[in-house]
């Protein structure tokens, strides 16, 4: 049991913050409202936010932390109507990816600090991912971070607000993948 997770921590290249900050315009599951909460999914984690009851423009503003080991993977999220009585109802789902988000990070510990504010990469909406629209990777206080507006599939309406933040554990993103590293 120690060696599993011996390798999976030496696999890790560090924790990305899901900052779920809101649903807007979410779809009506119950009579006149819902009671909507979150899962976000990567591989094997799975991740819940608190249920708001009676609401479908509410905010979360809730931080999730998955550890991330292979950066190809999509990160799922759906939203959900809690039912007390049967089956919570979908609310729809998206995914995204953080190819781009990592990338970005390796380039910006390459050159050091950037002016507060900088806008690094935007990202575009596109039948090839779920956003609604531009998604920008800035440095902010410090830190990379991502805002996303994911237009839910699989329903009449909804879109879910997030926030991603990069927590570097490892350093392994601080290092050139193509240099040979000596121990």
């Amino acid at each position: 049991r120690e060696r599993k997770n011996k390798t999976k921590m030496e696999n890790m290249l560090g924790l990305l913050r899901l900052h779920v900050i809101k649903g807007v315009n979410l779809a009506i599951r119950d009579s006149k409202s819902s009671d909507p909460y979150v899962i976000v999914r990567m591989g094997q984690q799975k991740l819940r936010t608190r249920v708001v009851k009676k609401n479908l423009n509410l905010e979360w503003n809730e931080d999730l932390t998955l550890s991330i080991s292979d950066p190809v993977l999509p990160i799922k999220i759906m939203v959900y109507d809690r039912d007390w009585f049967s089956r919570d109802d979908k609310m729809g789902d998206a995914f995204f990816h953080i190819d781009s988000f990592l990338e970005v990070i390796r380039i910006q510990n390459q050159l050091g600090g950037l002016p507060e504010g900088t806008v690094i990469t935007k990202i575009q909406a596109s039948r090839q991912n779920c956003l609604s629209e531009e998604s920008k990777i800035v440095w902010n206080n410090g830190k990379i971070v991502q805002n996303i507006f994911l237009k839910l599939q699989n329903v009449e309406c909804g879109e879910v607000e997030l926030q991603l933040e990069w927590i570097d554990v490892s350093g392994l993103l601080s290092i050139n993948e193509h240099e040979d590293v000596a121990y």
